[in-house]
């Protein structure tokens, strides 16, 4: 027994043993001055006022879940004494746990409560309607049927993302360790923290990479990209490589390892541990076979050891892995003076990146309505992401994009999410004449997203494909010329919601309303419902031979293939038109 304790530390030491120890240059020290500063000019850092409104509200509702508990054990009938001993705690986890949050984040909270406080009823019910009654709350939103349950909600302008955790206790005690094994699920940031060499030097990456990865639209759990948890994985793996290194270093070294990293062998801090008492399964693909089809495994180091990036997908990793070698030639440039810091966080024209696009538009009554059905059917959109790989075999690669766009149309609010698509490079050769079918994931799509219980008058959804025009602006000019209302010649009046901006942007003129070849070949064509309904369906001609390997990624689908749309079935001569219209 003892020799395997011992084998398994010495493991778990080589596990961690760095690259390379080397402490920085005369060059690399200046670098990383230079690195600071534009961490400085970014807008990374959060105000002393906002600072002390966090601890505010944390503060506020702490006794917010103190007073809850209390009135559960009250309606319940309890003694006096259980009464008295009533008791629930808040604490932080994710960003704001490692301090690595900006302006605007928002706090990923944990409510742990007693075994007599339960989520279904008390914790969405009761606890609900108390903060619906505090008037400093607004935008609340119960996603109670999530993979991760939750309330959304904001306090005093705050972000607050509250979990809820019931332990085996009557009595929750104040000085409550949250490392015990009994809630260690969401204490990853604890173990993050004592694994790397350097704590500041840890932070100040992580706040790199992560404005990087907002920037080049790759952060998003949901999407099917890497949360907070899995970005920090990943940078703390970097720092234990490189213990002695400066964040300007450790930023290159980011992009030079993961370049090179061969997915799916998993990223960890420490080895798996097993052997505990409570016996909670832990990833293991030898054991697990679900496991086994995760394809950018990220581990986390607290008990049970999981993999964070589960939501990865064929598409998003080819995506990350794209954007990852971007990252290393900037970085090889700003070594070599050609270039500065800020040309690594430029951001991404994901507008100009792809030639045809998904639009998935969600509609409601109301903005609180729009907030909830829009919130379900983001979660959801990896499915349709996962349906499309499937059904078309690789051939169509997805980009999801991380930030909705909101607009009002007369009397409905509505968002709406854009994916990217374009032919997948590890995918079959598209054959001339090939038909690309997409009305069977589609349809499977809608049918999930119309599963919602809560759905209420006005919630509607509709998917179609959009065509870049040739002339289209970019995402820095405005986003209303590729996004035209289905029913409308004008473009809908826009807002880009992210977590950095949120400005309107000029309502644009479409192009008249056309159905010449002319108009086909340079613009968005729009047709009556009864022509577009029932109909999904690309017909891809191309011609022979590989691609030229000094063509951008942008133009890789209009250099390969030339998409058209079959009218023949309904009546309308066939164009050769580089557009195709989605059934709704």
């Amino acid at each position: 027994m003892a020799s395997r304790m011992n084998q398994n530390q010495k493991a778990a030491e080589l596990h961690c043993e760095p690259l390379s120890t080397s402490a920085p240059t005369d060059a690399e020290l200046a670098s990383n001055r230079e690195l600071e500063e534009c961490m400085r000019q970014s807008g990374l850092f959060e105000s002393q006022e906002e600072s002390i409104l966090r601890e505010e509200v944390l503060g506020h509702l702490d006794r917010i879940v103190k007073l809850w508990v209390t009135r559960i054990s009250i309606a319940r009938g309890y003694s006096a004494q259980v009464v008295k001993e009533a008791n629930a705690k808040i604490f932080t986890f994710g960003s704001y746990r490692l301090g690595v949050h900006g302006p605007g984040s928002d706090i990923d909270t944990l409510c742990v409560g007693p075994t007599y406080a339960s989520r279904e009823k008390d914790f969405f019910v009761v606890l609900h309607d108390m903060l619906l009654e505090t008037p400093e709350v607004t935008e609340l939103q119960a996603v109670s049927d999530a993979h991760v349950p939750i309330l959304k909600f904001k306090f005093k302008g705050i972000s607050i993302d509250l979990l809820y955790a019931r332990l085996a206790l009557w009595v929750i005690p104040e000085d409550l360790d949250i490392s015990q094994e009994s809630i260690l699920r969401n204490v990853d940031e604890q173990k993050i923290v004592r694994l790397v060499p350097n704590i500041h030097t840890f932070r100040a990456t992580l706040r790199c990479i992560k404005l990087w990865a907002k920037k080049r639209g790759v952060y998003s759990n949901v999407m099917g990209f890497l949360g907070g948890v899995s970005w920090a994985l990943l940078v703390a793996r970097i720092c234990q490589l490189y213990p002695n290194a400066v964040p300007s270093m450790l930023v290159s070294r980011f992009f030079r390892v993961y370049t090179q990293w061969r997915w799916p062998i998993p990223v960890m801090l420490r080895q798996i541990e097993e052997g505990s008492s409570l016996g909670l399964p832990v990833w293991d693909p030898r054991k697990n076979p679900r496991n086994r089809s995760h394809l950018m495994p990220i581990i986390t180091p607290a008990y049970p050891c999981m993999n964070s990036s589960y939501n990865v997908s064929n598409s998003t990793l080819r995506v990350m892995i794209e954007h990852f070698n971007t990252a290393l030639e900037v970085c090889k440039a700003v070594e070599g003076k050609q270039v500065g810091w800020s040309a690594l966080f430029e951001a991404y024209e994901f507008l100009e990146a792809y030639r045809n696009y998904l639009e998935i538009d969600v509609r409601a009554n109301g903005q609180d309505d729009l907030r909830a059905w829009k919130g379900w059917v983001e979660s959801r959109l990896r499915q349709l992401i996962l349906k499309i790989e499937w059904h078309t075999h690789g051939v169509l690669q997805c980009h999801p994009y991380p930030c909705e766009l909101i607009s009002m149309r007369k009397q409905q609010h509505s968002a709406t999410f854009i994916i990217g698509l374009r032919r997948g490079k590890d995918g079959a050769l598209i054959r001339k004449g090939q038909e690309i079918d997409l009305q069977r994931p589609v349809d499977q799509f809608k049918e999930l997203i119309n599963r919602y219980s809560d759905r209420k008058p006005g919630m509607a959804i509709y998917v179609i494909h959009k065509r870049k025009k040739s002339n289209a602006p970019s995402a820095a000019a405005g986003l209303g010329g590729l996004l035209t209302h289905p029913r409308s010649k004008r473009v809908a009046e826009i807002t880009l919601v992210s977590q950095e901006m949120s400005s309107p942007l000029k309502k644009q003129k479409s192009a008249k309303y056309k159905r010449t070849e002319e108009a086909a070949r340079g613009h968005d064509v729009e047709y009556p419902t009864k022509i577009i309904d029932n109909q999904l369906m690309m017909n891809a001609s191309t011609t022979s031979g590989s691609l030229p390997s000094n063509k951008p990624v942008e133009d890789e689908l209009e250099s390969y293939s030339e998409i058209e749309f079959n009218r023949s079935k309904m009546g309308f001569e066939k164009l050769p038109c580089t557009i195709a219209l989605y059934s709704r």
